[in-house]
Formats: structure tokens, C-alpha cells, sequence
């Protein structure tokens, strides 16, 4: 029997727990009751939103393709080269001691995460996820054009191997494996930059030879990840699949089933068309389209689960089938349950927006903070165990270890200076030269006039030229006899 509810607008809707069995949460659609893996043929999708992936799939591309070979000021775009400790982000160079302004940008990374799923779910997964892109929409577009459909895949799979089946199969694993090492290659870029990657295939890996073991490690897991694990990437493996449960709530954007509407189902008959029980019927006439194009196996009409990664192609098979029988498309769209229950308009909730607040103020942190970020970083220390020496003219003098970070992309020469001419620095060679995107290290005495210290610890400021260009002023201390 079918079961209702009252919402707040004093409408009746139908209650959904009544048209499913709740034991579908207790199983993964991919493991058969004796644990098995359940090898997924999803259908091909096509349809308006599909088409629209098409073009979402080719901006991810054009951008995944060009990003290596794009510089700024002689600096990547972007570079993550975590071997080197050394990050390129949008041609600004970072390092170790940009600790705290890369975290805060990591900060406001994670917050956007959550702001984005909040609100809008796994929109991500579906259209811009690298797994995704290339699963979906290159390695199964392969599949398609060399296997065929679903049923024509399952038929190749389950049957006997002759010439024809290894045929297909020897070259549509050549094709994985051509592709499997483009993105490797690219992968590599983005660590390590687009130049050692290319002196890594263009030399004998005799000279790289961990650069070359690393694209092998590289190639082998994209082509394991796309040929064998597939969907349970992100079923099982991936992080956000699992944080989405904790933040998508009633008012969350999805990829939805309108119940209300849609319930209760059954089959579309000619025979009782315009019977009493077909009129009672919902919209949705029980094709299982929505079933057989999803690729993690879902049924969507169970509601939210964490496997479905909002790849429309339910919502083009169910609209194809509407518009067959003449009913409304739509059945299947991106809505909120909240939204699907009240009938309203899809709205941002309160917390969404106390989200955004944050995320805004922390924007607001790292923006000043890369507007303020010095091109030098100067660290000035006190040579360990040394204490000041008197010197034949009257003056005090302490010694000094300075390290220099050159954060641009060209070499430069610095000059050290008191501040307010308190005292005299004395170090070998009136210049430091720093390479780029390098470091220099030196010592040096700074000279006092006895009269000029009052105690123990004198406080001073450092001042760092390049020509005569103030580039930061570094804070010390002075040791000297106290009066």
C-alpha cells in the first residue's frame, strides 16, 4: 500500500520510503551477495546533457593539455613538485618557508570543497573529475567504438575466444596503453615541468633513471586504474566520495528522482491505458534505463547514494523515454530533496551561505598575504656560542649567519644595511648574488659604537637592497656590555 505524508505546504506527497527496500543501502550495486565483483556494461549514453559533456570534456582537455607548456615570467603555470619541495601556483614560485601562506591557500581550498558540495553536491565528479573525464568519456568511448554497446560487450565477454574477440581486445588494450602513457607524461609535467619531462624521453633512461621508472609507475596505474578499477575508484577508494555523505544534506543540489511525481510505478501497458490502476500510476513506467546507463550501477530511484557521481546519463535515458510516451521530461533532474518534496524552486541554504562567509574572509587572508608576500625571504641569525668582541677602535662587533630565498624567476644582488646607520656591517664583497629560485648563505660582523649600547640586548632592524630597492627588514638583536 502506498504511503503519504503532509510537508509544511499542507500538500500531500508520497512518502519514498515506501517504494523502495531500504536493504539496497546495506550492499554496494558492484558486489554480488558472495562478494564478488559484478563487471559493470553500462549503456551508451547520449542525450542534450550528454552533449553538453561532450564540449565540458573538450574545454577539460584543451586546458589538462596546454596547462605544461603555459609560463609566466619564465615560471610555470603550475608546477607541484613535491620531490624537490618545490610549488609553482598560477607562475608564483613557493617554498618551504611559504608554509603558512600555503596553507592558508590550502585552507581555502578545502573550505571551497565543502562550500561547492554543500550546495551543489557532486556536480565536480560528473563534469570536471579527471577520473571521470577519462574514464567515461575516452577509455569507454574506446570501448564503445571497438566492443560495441552494452549487450554486444557482454555477449564478447562471456563468450569463447576466437580470432574476432582477440582481435578487439589486443587492440582496444593497445589504444588504453597509448593513452594510459600520454597521461603519464603529462602527469609528470605537472611535477616536475614540462622540460625534464621531455629530457626524460628525449635521452637514454640510462641518465634518468628515476624519471623513467617514474612515468612506467605512472603509465601502469592509469591503465590499472581505467581498465580494472574503474568505478570503484570512486565507490571505494576516493576521499570525497565519502565526505559527500557528511555534507549533502536535504537542501543539496543533485542529481534527484521526483518521487512525487513519479510514484508509485509500473509498467506502461496499451491493454489498460485507461484503466482505473494505470491512472493511479506515477510517471515513471519502470523501463530501468536509468539503471542500465549508470556507470557505478546505481538505481537513482532509491534516492541519494554515495555511489552516483552526477553523470546524467539517467537524466538523458529517462527524458528519451518521456518524451516516447508522452509524458513530461524532467522525471530525473538536478534538484534538491527538499525542493522535489515542496515543489518549490531549488535555494541555497543558511548554511551554505555561513559557508561562504568563510570562504570569503579566508580568500580575503590569502589575497593580502600574496599581495604582501617579499620576493626575498632573509633569515639572520647569531653565530651559536659566539659572544660580541671588543674591537682596537673603540667598537663592539657580533657575528652574524644570513640565508637568502630567491623567490623570482631571475638572479639578484642584495645589500645589507643598518637601519637609521645604528651600526656598520662588514661582510666579504660589497654584494650577495642569489640565483633564481635559489639561496645564498653568508656571514658577516656588525659594528657598534660602544657609547651607542645601552644593554645587554640591543634590538635592530636589517635592511635587504636590491639596488636601491628596499626588499624587506629583517628584526635582530645586538649583544653588548651593559653600562
Amino acid at each position: 500500500m502506498v504511503g503519504f505524508k503532509q510537508n509544511k505546504m499542507n500538500t500531500t506527497t508520497p512518502d519514498i520510503s515506501q517504494f523502495y527496500d531500504e536493504e539496497y543501502r546495506d550492499t554496494i550495486a558492484t558486489v554480488d551477495a558472495n562478494g564478488k565483483r559484478i563487471w559493470l556494461h553500462p549503456k551508451k549514453p547520449k542525450g542534450s546533457f550528454h552533449n553538453k559533456r561532450i564540449i565540458a570534456t573538450f574545454v577539460f582537455l584543451v586546458i589538462f593539455f596546454s596547462v605544461p607548456f603555459i609560463k609566466i615570467s619564465g615560471q610555470p603555470l603550475l608546477m607541484m613538485n613535491i620531490f624537490e619541495r618545490k610549488f609553482v601556483i598560477f607562475g608564483q614560485p613557493f617554498f618551504p618557508q611559504d608554509f603558512v601562506l600555503f596553507g592558508i591557500g590550502m585552507i581555502t581550498f578545502f573550505v571551497f570543497i565543502i562550500l561547492f558540495t554543500v550546495v551543489y553536491g557532486r556536480f565536480w565528479c560528473g563534469w570536471a573529475c579527471p577520473q571521470t573525464v577519462f574514464l567515461e568519456m575516452i577509455f569507454r568511448k574506446i570501448e564503445y567504438w571497438i566492443e560495441g554497446d552494452a549487450r554486444q560487450q557482454q555477449k564478447l565477454d562471456s563468450g569463447p575466444w576466437t580470432a574476432e574477440k582477440i582481435r578487439k581486445k589486443t587492440l582496444k588494450h593497445i589504444i588504453y596503453i597509448i593513452f594510459s602513457v600520454i597521461i603519464a607524461h603529462f602527469t609528470m609535467a605537472y611535477i616536475i615541468g614540462i622540460e625534464e619531462t621531455i629530457n626524460i624521453v628525449t635521452i637514454s633512461p640510462a641518465y634518468h633513471l628515476s624519471g623513467f621508472i617514474g612515468i612506467l609507475v605512472f603509465t601502469a596505474l592509469f591503465y590499472f586504474v581505467f581498465t580494472r578499477l574503474r568505478e570503484q575508484v570512486c565507490i571505494a577508494i576516493c576521499p570525497y566520495g565519502r565526505l559527500q555523505g557528511v555534507l549533502m544534506g536535504r537542501s543539496t543540489m543533485a542529481i534527484m528522482y521526483d518521487f512525487v511525481r513519479g510514484e508509485p510505478r509500473g509498467k506502461l501497458s496499451k491493454n489498460t491505458e485507461k484503466s482505473t490502476v494505470q491512472a493511479k500510476q506515477g510517471d515513471c513506467i519502470d523501463c530501468a534505463l536509468c539503471v542500465q546507463v549508470c556507470p557505478t550501477g546505481i538505481d537513482i530511484r532509491n534516492g541519494t547514494q554515495l555511489e552516483c557521481v552526477n553523470c546524467t546519463a539517467c537524466i538523458d535515458a529517462c527524458d528519451e523515454v518521456m518524451i516516447k510516451v508522452d509524458k513530461p521530461t524532467g522525471l530525473i533532474k538536478y534538484a534538491s530533496q527538499e525542493s522535489i518534496e515542496k515543489r518549490t524552486p531549488f535555494k541555497m541554504s543558511p548554511r551554505a551561505y555561513a559557508y561562504s562567509v568563510v570562504l570569503l574572509l579566508l580568500v580575503g587572508v590569502e589575497a593580502f598575504l600574496l599581495m604582501s608576500r617579499t620576493m626575498v625571504e632573509t633569515t639572520i641569525m647569531r653565530v651559536p656560542g659566539q659572544m660580541y668582541q671588543e674591537q682596537p677602535n673603540g667598537k663592539i662587533s657580533n657575528l652574524y649567519n644570513v640565508q637568502f630565498i630567491n623567490k623570482t624567476s631571475e638572479p639578484i644582488d642584495l645589500v645589507l644595511k643598518v637601519a637609521d646607520n645604528k651600526g656598520v656591517i662588514r661582510i666579504q664583497g660589497s654584494k650577495i648574488s642569489v640565483p633564481m629560485q635559489g639561496r645564498a648563505d653568508a656571514v658577516f660582523f656588525l659594528d657598534m659604537p660602544k657609547e651607542a649600547i645601552k644593554a645587554i640586548k640591543t634590538p635592530l632592524k636589517i635592511e635587504v637592497y636590491n639596488g636601491n630597492v628596499l626588499v624587506e627588514t629583517v628584526k635582530t638583536n645586538f649583544l653588548g656590555p651593559a653600562e
